[in-house]
C-alpha cells in the first residue's frame, strides 16, 4: 500500500473507532471488528507501518530503577 492510502485507511479507522462503529468498508471488502481493542490494535499497527514509511525510528522507552540496597 502507498502511504497515502495507509493514511487514508488510518483516518477511516480513527473516524469508525470515535463514533462507536465497528464494521467498515476497506476497498471492495468490509471489515468488523470484535471489540473496540481490536479496533485500537489496527489501528495501532497503520500507525506503526505509517511511521516506518515516512522513516522515522521507532519510538523506544528505557526505564531506570535506583534502589539504596539492603
Amino acid at each position: 500500500m502507498t502511504l497515502e492510502q495507509l493514511k487514508a485507511q488510518r483516518e477511516a479507522l480513527k473516524s469508525a473507532r470515535f463514533n462507536g462503529v465497528l464494521t467498515l468498508k476497506a476497498g471492495d471488502k468490509w471489515i468488523t471488528y470484535k471489540s473496540d481493542a481490536e479496533l485500537q490494535s489496527a489501528l495501532s499497527d497503520l500507525e506503526r507501518e505509517i511511521a516506518q514509511a515516512e522513516g522515522h525510528p521507532r519510538a523506544r522507552r528505557i526505564r531506570t530503577y535506583a534502589g539504596k540496597g539492603l
